[in-house]
């Protein structure tokens, strides 16, 4: 269907249905890596936000401090979520058209 001016909304369903497509292909196959501690704790994202790895240096868990642990495990968590967030905004920007891709 054509509207006035040659907007063709059909084509452009079409074409933003491909581009949703294309993004869940790069979110299943982006892999991040972040840690905390050091090194102590670390973690594999993929682009969806589900954990494939999460390491533990068994050096902590030997000095007793679950709390540090747990501390160590959120952060390197939320910096693997920062890591796929910006990521993918950077990948929706290149994907939209010039001038739009700083909406994000």
């Amino acid at each position: 269907m054509k509207f006035p001016g040659g907007l063709n909304i059909q084509g452009m369903m079409k074409q933003a249905q491909q581009m949703q497509e294309k993004m869940a292909r790069e979110m299943e196959e982006l892999r991040v890596d972040a840690s905390a501690g050091g090194g102590v704790v670390n973690v594999t994202m993929k682009g969806n936000h589900e954990i494939i790895s999460l390491k533990i240096d068994p050096e902590i868990v030997k000095e007793n401090d679950v709390e540090m642990l747990q501390d160590m495990i959120l952060a390197a968590i939320n910096e693997a979520n920062r890591k796929c967030d910006e990521a993918m905004k950077g990948r929706l920007g290149a994907m939209l058209p010039p001038g739009l891709g700083n909406l994000f």
